[in-house]
């Protein structure tokens, strides 16, 4: 599958491109091989994330958490096309919003990784950057590359852990704010 697209994003895995396909803008995720790697046990490990990714973000949406619609997945290319969610990375607004609705924000998060949570759902990258806020004002998770399904105490804190260190290097001067009011949300859903 030849991909024309345009490149967003080159990370550790995967690339991503946004692309047309079937009349509709979607993004198409390519894991890339690792050179380092026995050819055979890298494409293992690509055909496994390959699969393990879709599944856990339906897994979210059946929780509750607005996720990426997944039209299309190719093993053979190691390739997964979702669609395109309109809108901006909350990591490019945060700091730029009114206090009142930055923690109105915020405590939604922490309501979605709660569902996330109570679902024994890990996403293992709990960032803003992986999170998109459309013109219409709901959240949506994307990313899902790292997740795991656990019901471990541990797993729940090193996610929460992740999410606190990523709000205090991109979001230093609202951190604090920020993350109590993720917290207030994620007990909203969790309890104390």
């Amino acid at each position: 599958m030849e991909i024309l697209g345009v490149l967003i994003k080159r990370g550790a895995e995967a690339s991503i491109y946004l692309e047309e396909w079937c009349g509709r803008k979607v993004i198409f995720k390519r894991r890339h091989p690792k050179k380092y790697r026995v050819a055979e046990l890298d494409r293992a490990l690509q055909i496994r994330r390959t699969k393990h990714e879709p599944q856990m973000i339906h897994k979210a949406k059946e929780a509750g958490v607005p996720t990426p619609i997944i039209f299309l997945v190719d093993l053979e290319e190691a390739t997964i096309i979702m669609e395109f969610v309109e809108g901006k990375q909350i990591k490019q607004i945060l700091n730029d919003l009114p206090s009142e609705d930055r923690v109105r924000l915020c405590r939604e998060i922490g309501r979605l990784v709660g569902k996330l949570h109570k679902s024994g759902i890990i996403h293992g990258d709990l960032t803003t950057s992986n999170m998109i806020l459309t013109p219409s004002g709901r959240i949506v998770f994307v990313d899902f590359g790292l997740s795991e399904q656990s019901v471990d105490l541990e797993a729940r804190g090193v996610d929460l852990h992740l999410m606190r260190r990523a709000l205090a290097s991109t979001h230093y001067k609202y951190a604090d704010e920020c993350f109590n009011a993720v917290i207030d949300g994620y007990r909203e859903i969790m309890g104390d």
